[in-house]
């Protein structure tokens, strides 16, 4: 550490003042340490037009803060997101391990402004280049841009990581966006994708990468969009499909948004899918890796926003993946996959609606076919169509939830005939092409697709349709997503309602 310098920064009054209306603030720090650090940055043609700072708690917070805040005033918007720990550090040359936080707070308060600024609708784009520096005209009048910028949404796994990788290699100008879908006390972070600890992570990934590092807050969205209706969907007796809700309706469109307004021209995710192009346009379709084809999770996506969208990953294998990231030294080439939801990993279903949806458990009969009674449950919503397992009654064979009823909190159980269909009906189901082209639906995520006809239905919203299935399909469950395909190109999606 140059003490002279540390304790320039430790007096520096230059950036000390009253925060503007319509700056963007970012604090970071509290309880652990007693250190704040708090940073409000203006935002005009893409370039940060002017700092103020305050700080809380001991010198080293308040110099690394002071640095920063220098630092970034002037600089565009896309140079400061590219700031990490170690380039805050490095603008006090250097600090003993025990300070080191402050240049962490420093450096969460900053991206924590910047947040806001993502949130808001103000352009971000510093016109031209990285640089913001317009370059001077050609002999011919035009003007040499730069390389094409790209945006990447970054979740802090290698399959992002790698995709962004893969795009900075093709020397292209590469901005990372995470998104923060859910912060809870009773959530395990470190398993969820798009959690406060997945930030920070997907950040590191970015920073490691030389990439600017963008995150953008959702969570009121994503709360009253998808969680509640997920809430909702239990309450009725459905088995929601939440990821397909925020894939389609939430979170690409936003990240889009925000990388349009970066001067990105597309968007690119870590997803293992694929987009095809008929006579009429783009269509999602599935992966080369049937393994881990994701295309049943973003079936919902509207088509016009697939013509700004790429995967870069479309033709490997997740393995394959896990060797370029290890190849090129990612802390993440062999991070576990988050299995759960991201705003149920580490905690039970039950206690989650419990919590959010106040469905507390409600004693209940469980019948059979014919509504004889067979036993007590603790509530319809513990069970959906199909399980096997602690149901809590002993039949002759095999036993199988059937259908849940809200309305009376019954169960009703059967064996697997009794859950075989071959006809699903769905609602609110969206049409990109005709229905006439359907030959085959996914009912369940990783579930081999059925033969099936739907018939004719002209391309559009419709509040019903019925699926004719060419073979039985055990347990459809109302509230799950029938995904509708024309061989591997997926065509339309609707919400199953029954079956039979």
């Amino acid at each position: 550490m140059d003490r002279e310098l540390f304790d320039h920064f430790l007096h520096d009054e230059s950036h000390r003042g009253p925060v503007p209306d319509d700056a963007f603030t970012g604090a970071a720090g509290g309880a652990a340490c007693g250190d704040v650090s708090r940073l409000s940055l203006t935002v005009s043609g893409g370039r940060i037009a002017s700092v103020t700072f305050d700080t809380e708690g001991c010198g080293a917070t308040r110099a690394a803060t002071a640095a920063l805040a220098e630092t970034i005033e002037g600089a565009t918007v896309l140079e400061a997101a590219a700031t990490s720990i170690d380039d805050t550090e490095a603008l006090l040359d250097g600090l003993v391990s025990s300070k080191r936080h402050a240049a962490q707070l420093a450096t969460d308060a900053l991206h924590r402004a910047l947040s806001a600024a993502a949130a808001s609708n103000l352009p971000l784009d510093p016109s031209v280049c990285v640089s913001g520096r317009i370059p001077p005209p050609n002999a011919d009048g035009t003007l040499d841009l730069g390389p094409e910028r790209v945006a990447v949404a970054v979740s802090g796994g290698v399959d992002s990581a790698v995709a962004a990788l893969l795009e900075r290699e093709r020397g292209v100008e590469v901005i990372a966006i995470t998104v923060k879908l859910w912060a809870d006390p009773e959530t395990d972070g470190t398993k969820a994708c798009c959690s406060p600890e997945a930030v920070l992570g997907a950040r590191a990934v970015a920073h490691s990468l030389d990439i600017p590092h963008f995150t953008l807050d959702l969570e009121a969205d994503f709360r009253r969009r998808v969680v509640d209706r997920f809430v909702t969907g239990y309450a009725e007796g459905q088995t929601p499909n939440p990821c397909i809700l925020c894939n389609g309706e939430v979170r690409l469109a936003a990240m889009l948004d925000l990388a349009e307004r970066l001067g990105a021209t597309r968007l690119l995710t870590g997803h293992y899918a694929r987009i095809v192009e008929d006579e009429q346009g783009p269509l999602l379709a599935a992966g080369v890796d049937a393994a881990k084809d994701q295309s049943y999770m973003l079936a919902a996506l509207p088509p016009e926003l697939l013509g700004r969208l790429g995967f870069p990953l479309t033709d490997m294998t997740k393995d394959e993946v896990r060797a370029v990231a290890t190849r090129h030294g990612l802390a993440v080439a062999k991070k576990p996959e988050s299995q759960d939801l991201c705003f149920l990993a580490g905690q039970g279903k039950q206690g989650f609606l419990r919590r959010h949806g106040n469905l507390v458990d409600r004693e209940g009969a469980v019948v059979d076919r014919a509504g004889r009674n067979l036993g007590r449950h603790r509530g319809h919503h513990n069970f959906t169509v199909g399980q096997r397992r602690g149901i809590g009654v002993s039949l002759n064979e095999p036993g199988y939830v059937v259908a849940t009823d809200a309305a009376t909190n019954t169960v009703t159980v059967g064996t697997r005939e009794d859950i075989e269909t071959r006809r699903v009906s769905v609602r609110d189901a969206v049409l990109h092409r005709d229905g006439a082209r359907v030959d085959n639906v996914r009912l369940r995520y990783h579930s081999a697709t059925l033969p099936a006809t739907l018939g004719a239905a002209a391309p559009g919203r419709h509040k019903a349709l019925e699926l004719q299935l060419a073979e039985p399909f055990d347990a459809a469950a109302p509230g799950q997503t029938a995904v509708l395909m024309d061989g591997e190109t997926i065509v339309g999606h609707g919400t199953i309602t029954s079956a039979a």
